[in-house]
């Protein structure tokens, strides 16, 4: 039996992106401040927001950029991130958001797949991303550069002083993409998430209710834009509420806090490992954190103690919710107003969606429970925000949504008779860390390049502060001198930064099926046992 939300579906409205955020802002919500930027120090209001964001599309449409085209974004958090991010729908082009983190080598296989035509970056960023854009064919005068001076490639401030007025689009929102992030899915192989204007739309119509963000928020994006939640979550459904965003460029637990003090931000939204410091470290206790009101978890299970004891240290609400980029991305949401369910669950079905869970045994659908908690089941979940389907990839696209329009999200979960959710454990390999999907899949490939190497198996392992770290078991070849330091060297030099191996152990053999599959059980029944020892 399928379970939908408790709370009534929302109206969705049949419009862009640009039209729901900007399309209607009073003349008291223009002189508003959408942005306090902590690196450059500058505040920037909702009208000179718009047309910023105005003179982009005209900018890029005056370069060429017609609609449908793909424009890649790789730039960590700011002002001018939302400006391009949002020039680019402007204009009717689709952005494929770029992890700031990711190699030139990464970058140009996102480029390349997602056959994109130009790409906005920082000076900073520039050496990699200018090295990725030729090698995918991207020429000098497409590459624009946000904080740049305009000395080889065209900058943001050059765009904005030709001052061309934004071009008259005509798209259906139900189908044209909006953007284009990329998830490693269940297979370990990143692959372009198809999100149309109306999957965004819809996700901000839902979790709008139950987030609580008022207008007089000040709300820290630290969480970055170029992850769906960052995206959708912090700067979208910030943006929708005219509330104030104060962006970071990236993490840093003093500067966090004396962020958050300073800037008296009032709504913050963290991954679990930020939840950790917040409960646990000492120098939380040296910031004026009265200002928070509220703190959301998501891209990882929050443990209920550990949100228990932040609420009780900082006299603010913790809340978690649950999705995927598939799903634009939330799915599910503890309601701001709800404090009896349990912080370790991801609360309620948002509206407008419709799930079930089925026994990965069987294949059977789990009875929606009458009374206690249901059986254990991989969570399905269909509505207005699930993804268009995978870029060029219709095999994939079938395997995760099957006919009836449910998607398979590879989780395993559990609902109560309350309709509240909690997600148990992941069929999925994907090792998760600091919001980002590592897949093992690559790492044994690039370990396999070694010429040391016979064998090697990667499994997500706890490196004991609530964060899982990728773990190789590796099998060395007959007669070679290799240690873990060695090894760990030389995933670091070829990989992103989170994608790093952080243990090593050496092993005979790589437990396989007789199909030659890893068996990963195996290898975490072993760490397990190892760590009970």
């Amino acid at each position: 039996m399928s379970f939908t939300s408790p709370h009534p579906d929302v109206v969705i409205p049949e419009s862009s992106l640009y039209d729901l955020l900007f399309g209607t802002l009073s003349d008291e919500e223009l002189q508003r401040t959408a942005f306090r930027d902590r690196s450059s120090g500058t505040t920037v209001e909702y009208r000179d927001l718009v047309a910023r964001i105005d003179a982009v599309a005209g900018a890029l449409t005056a370069q060429g950029l017609t609609v449908g085209d793909v424009v890649g974004l790789h730039a960590p958090n700011s002002p001018e991130f939302a400006v391009a991010f949002h020039g680019i729908l402007r204009a009717g082009g689709t952005a494929t958001p770029i992890n700031a983190l990711y190699t030139a080598e990464d970058i140009t296989k996102q480029l390349t797949d997602s056959s994109a035509s130009f790409l906005f970056t920082t000076s900073a960023l520039l050496p990699q991303t200018w090295s990725a854009a030729r090698a995918a064919g991207i020429g000098a005068h497409r590459v624009l550069v946000l904080d740049g001076t305009g000395d080889e490639h065209p900058s943001l401030q050059q765009m904005l002083a030709q001052q061309i007025p934004a071009p008259k689009v005509d798209f259906d929102p139900a189908t044209h993409l909006a953007v284009l992030p990329y998830s490693s899915g269940t297979t370990g192989r990143p692959k372009g998430v198809r999100l149309t204007h109306r999957n965004l739309v819809a996700n901000l119509c839902q979790i709008q209710p139950w987030l609580g963000i008022t207008p007089q928020e000040r709300v820290l994006a630290v969480l970055p834009f170029f992850h769906i939640y960052g995206l959708t979550a912090v700067l979208n459904a910030t943006l929708h509420q005219r509330a104030t965003l104060v962006t970071m460029p990236k993490f840093d637990l003093v500067e966090f806090l004396r962020t958050v003090s300073e800037e008296e931000c009032s709504y913050i939204y963290i991954a679990p490992p930020v939840a950790v410091a917040m409960a646990k470290n000492p120098v939380v206790d040296d910031f004026d954190l009265s200002s928070v009101r509220v703190m959301l978890s998501g891209a990882a299970p929050l443990d209920d103690n550990l949100a228990r004891v932040i609420e009780k240290r900082l006299g603010c609400k913790v809340l978690q919710g649950f999705g995927m980029s598939e799903m634009s991305p939330a799915s599910h949401l503890i309601p701001l107003e709800r404090d009896d369910i349990p912080r370790n669950s991801v609360g309620l079905t948002i509206p407008n969606m419709e799930c079930k869970l089925i026994d990965p045994a069987t294949g059977e659908e789990i009875a929606y429970p009458a009374e206690g908690v249901s059986k254990p089941g991989e969570l399905w979940c269909k509505g207005p925000n699930i993804m268009a389907g995978y870029l060029g990839n219709d095999e994939a696209t079938a395997e995760t949504i099957d006919a009836d329009g449910y998607l398979h999200t590879g989780d395993i979960a559990t609902v109560d008779s309350k309709g509240v959710v909690t997600i148990v454990d992941r069929m999925k390999e994907l090792i998760k860390y600091k919001g980002y999907q590592v897949p093992p899949a690559e790492l044994e490939a690039l370990l396999l390049t070694h010429p040391q190497i016979s064998d090697a198996a990667v499994i997500g392992v706890s490196n004991g502060e609530g964060e899982e770290v990728p773990k190789a078991f590796v099998v060395k070849q007959q007669g070679a001198e290799l240690d873990e330091a060695a090894v760990i060297a030389f995933v670091a030099e070829r990989v992103s930064p989170h994608k790093k191996v952080r243990k090593v152990q050496f092993i005979d053999i790589v437990p396989k099926s007789a199909a030659g599959k890893i068996l990963r059980k195996d290898l975490r029944a072993s760490e397990a046992g190892s760590l009970v020892q």
